[in-house]
C-alpha cells in the first residue's frame, strides 16, 4: 500500500509541469475573452474633452433677421393690453418690427459652405453667421429642402474656415455615445454628450422621417447643430424635440447624415435636391392585408393607385402589387419606400420586385425625376368609366360582405357627389354590424375592385367574394374609391 502511494505522489509531481502549463493557458485564454468583452462594450469615456476641442471650432451660431408686421407679432398680455390701450386712445397701429432667431450650422468645407435646418433660415431677409471666434459672416442660402428641413449657406471668410467629416450613421448603434454642439437659447457653442436611444424614429415631420433619437441635451437653438460620434464624424444634424415644457427632457431627433449628406450634395450642384420619382400611391401592408393578399408576411408597399403615363406605369406596375424590393433593397415596411426611391438616381433603370396575384415577379423601372408637377400627377390616377345600363340605381344585398351595392347611375353620382369617370359599384347601405362597417366602408364608396380584379355590376362582388369562400380564405381585399382617393381594405368574408 506504501509502495502505491509513493508511486502515485511520484507521478503527480512528474507531470505538475504540464498540469501547470494548461492552467496558466486556460487563465490566459479567460483573460483575453473577458477583455474581448470589455472591448466590446465601449466602456464611457474618460473625457469628451478632446473631442469637443477638436470639434468645437466648426461649428457655428446662425442669427437670422425678418420683417414681421404687427398682425403677425406674438404678443404676450402686456402687450395686447398696450395695443388695447393704443385703440382706445385713437393712436396710429404699430409698425412693423425687425424679429430675430437663432439656430446652429457646421462647417462642411473649408471654403465656407455651412449646413444647417430650413426652419432656422425660412423667410429670413438677412442671415449672419457667426464662428467660433465671434467673427461675424453674412451668408446667402445655396439652397433648401422642405421635405428633409436642410439648408446650405455659403459665407466668404478671410481664412479658411476649420471643418468636419461625414460620418456612416448607418453605423450607429443604440447605445452608442454622441456629442451634440450648438447656441441653445443664445448661449453659443455649448457641448452636450449622451446616447443613440433609438433608430428610424418617424415623428411626422415629413415624407422621408428616418429620426436617430437621442437623451443628449438639445433645446431651443441647436437646430441645425452637428452630432457627433466618438471618431469625431457627424452622424446627425440636431432638429427636433419632444418636450411639453419647450425644454430638453431627453428626447431629441436628429436627422442621419447618410440622408443629409445627399441632400446636401445636390444642393450644393444643383440648388436644389433631385430625387427619384416611381409615381405610385401607396399603403401599409397590415396583417390582414397580407392573409388577403396571400402574401407569407405583412411587409412591402401596397400599390393603392398608378399615376397614368408614370414610370410604375410605364413598367407595368399595377394597382394591388405589392412592392416587396427596390433596386436591391428589401421594402420592410410602407413608409421606407419613399426614401429608397428619392435616395435613387432618376434615369436609373431598376429592378423592383413585387407580389401579385399570389406570385412573385420581378419589372424593370426607368425613374423620373420628382418635381410638382410630378407630384401633382401621382395624387390619383382615376380612370374611364362605362354607363350603367340595367338595375340602375337599385341595391343588391352582398349578405357575406353586409353591405348593399348598386351600379353608379346619375343620380347616385349626385346623390354621394361621385367622381365623374368613377368605374366600379357604389355602396348604397352598409349592416351597422357587419365587418364591412367595422372596416369603415361607408355609402358613397366605390368598389371598384374585388381580390384585385375589376368589378362593374353587384354579381359581380358577390361572385369574386364567393369564390374567395369556396377556396378556403377568411378574407378579400377591396379597391375602394372613396371621392378619388384609392385605398385597399381586407375584409372577413361572414359577418361578425
Amino acid at each position: 500500500m506504501l509502495a502505491r502511494r509513493q508511486a502515485r505522489a511520484a507521478d503527480i509531481a512528474a507531470h505538475q509541469p504540464k498540469i501547470l502549463a494548461v492552467l496558466s493557458l486556460l487563465i490566459l485564454l479567460t483573460c483575453v475573452v473577458v477583455a474581448a468583452r470589455t472591448a466590446d462594450a465601449r466602456s464611457a469615456p474618460e473625457s469628451f474633452a478632446d473631442l469637443a476641442e477638436q470639434s468645437l471650432p466648426a461649428v457655428v451660431n446662425i442669427s437670422t433677421t425678418q420683417t414681421v408686421s404687427a398682425d403677425s407679432q406674438i404678443q404676450d398680455l402686456d402687450e395686447m393690453f398696450r395695443e388695447f390701450l393704443d385703440r382706445q386712445e385713437g393712436n396710429q397701429p404699430r409698425p412693423p418690427r425687425r424679429a430675430t432667431s437663432l439656430g446652429s450650422g457646421f462647417v462642411i468645407d473649408p471654403a465656407g459652405y455651412i449646413v444647417t435646418n430650413n426652419h432656422v433660415i425660412e423667410n429670413a431677409e438677412e442671415i449672419t453667421v457667426i464662428t467660433h471666434e465671434n467673427e461675424e459672416l453674412k451668408a446667402t442660402l445655396v439652397g433648401r429642402d422642405e421635405k428633409t428641413d436642410l439648408a446650405l449657406l455659403k459665407v466668404e471668410s478671410t481664412k479658411p474656415l476649420q471643418a468636419v467629416k461625414w460620418g456612416d450613421s448607418d453605423s450607429l448603434r443604440i447605445g452608442d455615445w454622441v456629442l451634440a454642439i450648438g447656441n441653445p437659447f443664445g448661449l453659443g457653442g455649448t457641448v452636450t454628450a449622451g446616447i443613440v436611444s433609438a433608430r428610424q424614429r418617424d415623428i411626422n415631420a415629413g415624407p422621408y422621417d428616418d429620426f436617430i433619437q437621442t437623451d443628449a441635451s438639445i433645446n431651443r437653438g441647436n437646430s441645425g447643430g452637428p452630432m457627433f460620434n466618438m471618431a469625431g464624424e457627424v452622424v446627425g444634424i440636431n432638429s427636433a424635440i419632444y418636450s411639453p415644457s419647450g425644454g430638453s427632457v431627453g428626447i431629441g431627433f436628429s436627422i442621419p447624415a447618410n440622408l443629409a449628406r445627399g441632400v446636401i450634395d445636390q444642393i450644393r450642384e444643383f440648388g436644389h435636391p433631385r430625387r427619384g420619382w416611381l409615381g405610385v400611391r401607396i399603403q401599409t401592408v397590415s396583417p390582414e392585408l397580407a392573409e388577403a393578399l396571400r402574401l407569407p408576411a405583412a411587409k412591402g408597399a401596397l400599390v393603392s393607385s398608378v399615376s397614368a403615363a408614370g414610370p410604375a406605369d410605364k413598367a407595368g406596375i399595377r394597382q394591388g402589387d405589392v412592392i416587396l424590393e427596390f433596386d436591391g433593397r428589401e421594402v420592410t415596411e410602407m413608409r421606407s419606400l419613399p426614401r429608397i426611391v428619392a435616395d435613387t438616381q432618376f434615369g436609373k433603370k431598376v429592378a423592383v420586385a413585387i407580389w401579385r396575384q399570389g406570385a412573385r415577379t420581378t419589372v424593370t423601372v426607368e425613374l423620373g425625376e420628382l418635381d410638382e408637377a410630378a407630384e401633382a400627377a401621382a395624387q390619383v390616377t382615376q380612370r374611364d368609366g362605362d354607363e350603367a345600363t340595367e338595375d340602375e340605381g337599385k341595391g343588391d344585398r352582398i349578405e357575406l360582405l353586409g353591405v348593399d351595392v348598386a351600379r353608379i347611375t346619375d343620380a347616385l353620382r349626385e346623390q354621394f357627389d361621385l367622381p365623374e369617370n368613377a368605374e366600379g359599384v357604389v355602396i348604397v347601405e352598409v349592416d351597422p354590424s357587419s365587418t364591412a362597417a367595422a372596416k369603415d366602408l361607408r355609402p358613397g364608396d366605390i368598389i371598384a375592385e374585388v381580390d384585385q380584379k375589376a368589378v362593374a355590376s353587384p354579381g359581380d362582388v358577390r361572385d369574386r367574394v364567393k369564390s374567395a369562400q369556396d377556396n378556403g380564405y377568411r378574407l378579400v381585399t377591396l379597391l375602394i374609391n372613396r371621392q378619388g382617393d384609392f385605398q385597399w381594405v381586407a375584409v372577413k368574408i361572414g359577418q361578425n
